[in-house]
This record gives C-alpha cells, structure tokens and sequence, in this order.
C-alpha cells in the first residue's frame, strides 16, 4: 500500500518533511494549509485534490484506513472512501452517510441550502472501500458506525472544531444515520434523515399490510390485474426476457423462471416507491412487448441481475442479518403457484457459500433509543413510498426531545425537504436553523 503525506511549498520549492508523499496542491496558502491539516491525519493513507464542485471552494477525497473489526484489531484493515466539500472552516458541516458507495462528490439538499460543508462517507464494504476478502460478519450497523465516528472526530479536530455537524442520509444511509446516532448520540449536534425503513423483522410483515391499503381501492385493482396479466403471460415474457439477457450480456443465479417471477412480484413493491402512475399501467388488448417494457421500467433488472447483485451484495447482507427487508406474499396469486401460498425470500441473495441468522437486536436498540433518549433528530418520508410501511414511529415524548417527523401526501422515494408545500419547508429550515444557532 503507498503511503502519502504533506508536501510543504516555499517561494516554489518543494520540501519534503516526512516520510510520505502527497499529490500536488496549487498555491494558495489557504488551500496549502487544509490540505496539510487534512494530510497529517494520523489514519489518512491518501488525499488528492479534485475539481471544486457545487459552491465549494476546495474538494478533497481522501482514504481513511480503518480496521475490519474494531472489535478484533488483528483482523488488519481496509481503505474506506471520503470526499470533502470544503467552504468555509466556520460555516456548519453537513455529514452525508451514504448507506452504499459514493455515487457523487456534489453538495446535497442540505449543504447547497446552507451553502455548508460538506462530508460525504461512503458505506463499508461498498465500492473500493473493502478488503480483498472480506468476512462478511465484521459487516455490521456497529462496526460502521465506528467508522463513521473515527472520520467526523478527525475532520472536525483538523479542519471545523467550531463548527456544527449535522448527518444526513437517504434510505439505507437513513439506517445508517439512525444507526450512528445510536451507537454514538453525541458525536453530532442533529441529524436528518430521509426516507429510512426502521424494520423489526427480516421479512416485515408491515410492507404487506401497506400494500394492501396504500393509495385507492380502484389503483390497487389496476397495479393487481398487471400483475395477474403478467403470471397469465409468463411464459411469453420470460422468452422475451431470454432474448434480451442474450442481447445485454444479463443473469441470473437463481434461473430465469425465478426471475420472471420475481419480477413481477416486485412490480407492486417498486410500483408505489417511486411514484408510478397509474395511466401509466397498460390494460385492456396489451401486447407482450408493451407488457414487458412497463414491467421492466417499473421493477427494473437491478434487483436481481447477477451482476447488480454482486454490486448490492454488501446490502444484501446488511437487510437479511441485521437491517431488514421484505418478502413477497403469493397467496393474491397462488394459482399461478400451483395454489401454494407462501413468501418469496431473498435468502438467495448470500454471498455464496455463507449466510447467517437474522438479529433482531439492533433494530430493536435504534427503536429503544428513539423512544428514549435521542434527540434533534428529524425524518422525511413519502406518504405512498413503499419503505414508509415501516417509517420511524415517534412517540408522544418526541417533541421534548427535538424529534420530528414530515410526511409527504402521496410522497414516494425520492421525497426530500423541497417536495414539500412553502409551510412546511418554512417549518422544517426553522427546525434545522434553531439547531444551527445553539
């Protein structure tokens, strides 16, 4: 692994004071400066200076080496990535925890409206920020928690230590937000997160119930015939699907009669989460290529592609030991299975040759923690996203605690705080503004 650290300039001369080799930095003192502080991190293996991005005047990713298990140092380590928005050492500093990888170094909602900081943390085990072999039980909600908590106390003691921190994160980094803050309540000062399932089983039995009532009786009726026309039509759009796996180079490990009916069984599940239309679903005299299309626009093949699957199996493993996920009930089309009722899993969905056993205990404690003791915390969610089945749920001593919740009407995924009426922004900023000025 090449070590890198500080270069140091005088009137255009390189001098090289330590034992590490850094990349290049232009000449402004000021940027010379953050980019020495961010370098003489004692667990920092790599910086490089990138273009400015957004508002920010300064852009930085850097390589943090973190233990594997902080449980069990002698388990070595593995390169984990961040990227830092810098604009002013005084301005607050928006943590993003991503609950994947990085997919972009721009400031998001809150860092663009505050015209902030910003600290983008991209998930364990996600991207290049994994081992070479990875052991997949060291991939746990505490483990990078601690990852998270070493990376916000070294930039906050090198660069911001006035400043206020704030995390945030969409969907799973909405888990991982949750997550952090319970393992470590006052590593920041608030916390805001979008979109975010708190689950209580692997295979929650409340997405089931939401389907069943979410939106009107008449769009249920609709996204239920699709499906049902689908099954009636299997075997056609599973040849269709066997043509265009050739054409894409596409797979599946677990066959494609599995894939089809996955598929169609996700489409009500994806249906809801990302605010389909429901003109938008085909109906009457539909051709097998129409049916397909909408089918594939809507459940997608990112699921369960062999491999997308490879990429997302850090999520995977995540949702089925620890996170939670949901299953998919036959029993509105068990003649289609033979008149079987059961639940499609995503056991499958290992990596291979390795598999564990659900724990319940760490929803349990992020749940007890919200009841309990945390504080200014605030969530976003989609009143129709299909992950709002199983949203936080604050108790009456919330308020007292500075913990709040919006719900958007009929909101889907991609719900954020700009989704919402001109009141409830307002009312939202105000909240994050009084935890700015403390």
């Amino acid at each position: 692994m090449k070590l890198i650290c500080p270069f140091y300039f005088l009137i255009f001369v390189l001098i090289v004071t330590s034992c590490k080799t850094v990349q290049p930095v232009v000449n402004s003192i000021n940027e010379i400066t953050n980019f020495e502080k961010l370098a003489a991190i004692k667990n920092v293996i790599s910086i490089e200076k990138k273009d400015a991005v957004s508002h920010f005047d300064e852009n930085y990713e850097i390589w943090f080496e973190q233990p594997i298990d902080h449980n069990n140092l002698n388990k070595g380590t593995f390169k984990q990535r961040v990227y830092l928005g810098f604009e002013n050492s005084n301005q607050p500093v928006i943590v993003e925890l991503r609950g994947y990888g990085i997919g972009s170094e721009k400031a998001g909602e809150l860092a663009n409206h505050y015209k902030a900081n910003q600290l983008t943390i991209e998930h364990r085990y996600f991207n290049n920020s994994r081992p070479r072999e990875i052991d997949w039980n060291t991939l746990t909600v505490e483990n990078a928690a601690k990852d998270q908590a070493i990376i916000i106390d070294a930039i906050r003691n090198a660069l911001f230590s006035k400043a206020k921190f704030i995390t945030t994160g969409i969907s799973k980094g909405c888990q991982t937000t949750m997550a952090h803050r319970r393992y470590f309540p006052n590593n920041v000062d608030a916390s805001v997160c979008y979109v975010g399932p708190l689950n209580y089983q692997r295979e929650d039995p409340r997405v089931y119930k939401f389907l069943k009532t979410v939106g009107t009786k008449e769009a249920r009726a609709k996204i239920q015939a699709f499906q049902e026309l689908c099954f009636e039509n299997r075997k056609a759009l599973k040849e269709k699907m066997k043509k265009i796996a050739i054409d894409k180079g596409l797979t599946w490990e677990f066959g494609i009669d599995n894939a089809i009916n996955y598929t169609i069984l996700e489409y009500s599940f994806a249906f809801w989460q990302w605010g389909n239309t429901i003109d938008s679903i085909p109906s009457g005299n539909v051709s097998i290529d129409d049916m397909y299309n909408h089918l594939i626009n809507v459940s997608g093949y990112g699921f369960f592609e062999e491999k997308a699957v490879e990429g997302l199996q850090p999520y995977f493993w995540a949702a089925l030991t620890e996170q939670g996920i949901y299953g998919y009930e036959t029993a509105s089309f068990k003649k289609y299975f033979n008149n079987e009722s059961k639940v499609y899993k995503f056991d499958w969905a290992f990596p291979e040759g390795v598999s564990k056993q659900y724990n319940l205990k760490p929803m349990q404690d992020i749940k007890s923690f919200l009841d309990n003791s945390a504080k200014k915390m605030l969530f976003i969610y989609g009143e129709y996203d299909s992950w709002s089945a199983t949203a936080v749920e604050l108790n009456a001593n919330a308020p007292k605690r500075e913990l709040y919740k919006f719900v958007k009407p009929q909101g889907d995924h991609k719900t954020r705080i700009k989704s919402f009426n001109t009141e409830n922004k307002e009312k939202i900023f105000d909240i994050i503004d009084s935890w700015l000025k403390q």
